[in-house]
């Protein structure tokens, strides 16, 4: 049970960090993209434009990791319900909804009673204040909760008419990368490389835009995810410690129950590390057995969790509103090799008792 216990906490404690790294790096690039392309002397609110096709596109698109190029236009407003008033910030993408249809996180959702069908009248402050209609078409689950700045999906076209744009024209265009490639240094040098592609097109207009990686634009949830995976790294290490020294002292305990078998043994003609061999691989079949069913549990606990979302969080200090889990086989197999290679290897020491014994006093005694 000891060995299950361990086993489970360790399995539980990858599937959970590699939940957080997925669930937070994909609702940050929901939310600004894995990198930015923009420009220089843009801010959220205000009209500044670049085109929506680059030159450089090709050369972008073929630099290893990076998967596509999708426009955005940004625009923040403001929305009203009665008495209820919310800032939010509208992000125009390309959708299969219809115009002036949006989709709208839980959050807002709760805050100012509005469901699908319902409709969103939001103000948009300029030159001139512009008011749009909008009907509710879905609500999404805001992910990553690190502002009050609600983020509200609109039509691409709707944005580029209330800005009074060429439908060439957008805010800003978010590059997206494989899966593999979303860690701080690895989307650091692709914005690197992007940024090249733009220096080296000889278009003047592309020499003027400014990349940006999510890592910089949102710099303390990197580090978190950092830290995270340091403390699943020292669990990993103090349950493997705790089952190794369960194992030697259950099987200090089968050698000190079995003093007289090891001395017949012995005196048989088995030297002493065939004898220790022995309880070793007993010691063994134990940890297999405990890791086997501290497997499944751990994976029976994903299951439930990810279809369930049973333990909530406070987004506030976790930035996601339930705990995630993600079965990742290849780290799941990982830790049980590493773990039951490590508890094997202590299991030597207890055996190294065996020595010890005198045969002679062992079978007189008996």
């Amino acid at each position: 049970m000891a060995i299950a216990v361990s086993f489970f906490v360790m399995i539980v404690s990858v599937a959970v960090s590699s939940g957080f790294r997925t669930a937070i790096r994909d609702g940050v690039a929901a939310m600004v993209g894995d990198i930015r392309i923009q420009p220089q002397d843009r801010s959220l609110g205000e009209m500044a434009s670049m085109p929506r096709k680059l030159p450089s596109e090709t050369t972008i698109l073929s630099v290893p990791g990076i998967k596509g190029i999708r426009p955005v236009v940004l625009r923040s407003g403001v929305v009203k319900d009665g008495d209820r008033i919310h800032g939010v910030l509208v992000k125009g993408v390309e959708r299969a909804d219809s115009s002036l249809t949006v989709s709208i996180p839980e959050r807002l959702s709760r805050i100012m009673g509005l469901g699908v069908g319902d409709h969103l009248t939001t103000y948009f402050i300029g030159e001139r204040v512009r008011v749009r209609k909008f009907r509710i078409t879905a609500v999404h689950r805001d992910l990553v909760e690190m502002d009050d700045n609600l983020l509200v999906y609109a039509n691409l076209e709707d944005l580029q008419r209330l800005n009074g744009w060429e439908a060439d024209e957008v805010s800003c265009l978010e590059v997206e990368v494989a899966d593999g490639y979303r860690n701080r240094a690895v989307l650091d040098n692709l914005a690197s490389q992007v940024g090249t592609c733009l220096l080296n097109s000889g278009s003047e207009e592309e020499e003027e835009l400014y990349v940006t990686a999510s890592p910089r634009s949102y710099p303390q949830i990197f580090d978190w995810l950092e830290l995270l995976d340091f403390n699943v790294l020292t669990i990993l290490i103090l349950m493997t410690v705790v089952a190794g020294f369960n194992m030697i002292s259950g099987l200090l305990i089968l050698l000190l129950r079995n003093i007289s078998t090891i001395g017949t043994l012995k005196t048989m003609g088995m030297d002493n590390r065939s004898v220790g061999r022995v309880f070793v691989q007993v010691g063994a079949g134990v940890v297999l057995k405990g890791m086997l069913i501290g497997n499944a549990l751990a994976l029976l606990f994903c299951l439930i969790q990810g279809t369930t979302h049973l333990i909530p969080l406070d987004p506030a200090n976790y930035f996601v509103s339930w705990v995630p889990v993600q079965v990742n086989l290849p780290w799941i197999l990982a830790a049980d090799v590493l773990s039951f290679l490590a508890i094997l290897a202590m299991l030597w020491i207890p055996a190294r008792y065996v020595s010890k014994i005198d045969p002679a006093v062992t079978v007189k005694a008996e």
